[in-house]
């Protein structure tokens, strides 16, 4: 009994880090922790969800449409369904957030490839000006405006290239 009780407190650790390593948050990892024979099936259920998405902006976009603009949470029926509100709003806030620094990490190249692919699978350029609200609200000032200088300049193109109003 001993014996299991302390390979038991290993694995758990061992899980605790893992997902402080994957969530970079102990406070995400706590709830995730507690519901054990949930979490591989919900972080799974979670990846196909977005994997759906074609694009990095489109699944920006889509993590965006998921917040509350009166009170800033998210909700998303699946994670609410196998987290709880408060986990679901916490694991759809981190996924924003690190979408967002993946889309800041991108080349200007690799932003308007991406964004060309996003807008031909919605229909093209016009009346995009949802751009702005795709920001996590955690967002430093100086990602905010490097995100912006960026869609600025991309929307200038995107003129160009289409001689349209973006």
């Amino acid at each position: 009994m001993p014996g299991s009780v302390s390979r038991y407190c290993v694995l758990l650790l061992a899980v605790s880090l893992v997902l402080r390593v994957h969530f970079g948050d102990q406070s995400l990892a706590e709830p995730v922790v507690r519901s054990h024979a949930h979490r591989a099936p919900t972080a799974e259920a979670w990846r196909k969800t977005l994997a759906q998405i074609p694009t990095l902006f489109g699944r920006l976009a889509f993590l965006a449409s998921l917040r509350d603009s009166r009170t800033g949470r998210y909700g998303h029926e699946l994670m609410t369904a196998l987290l709880g509100p408060e986990d679901g709003d916490r694991a759809i806030n981190r996924s924003h957030q690190q979408l967002f620094a993946e889309w800041l990490a991108y080349s200007l190249a690799d932003q308007k490839s991406d964004l060309d692919e996003y807008l031909r699978t919605v229909g093209g350029p016009r009346n995009f000006r949802h751009y702005h609200d795709l920001i996590p609200a955690a967002a430093r000032e100086v990602e905010r405006q490097l995100y912006l200088t960026d869609l600025e300049t991309l929307m200038d193109l995107l003129r160009y290239e289409h001689d349209v109003a973006v």
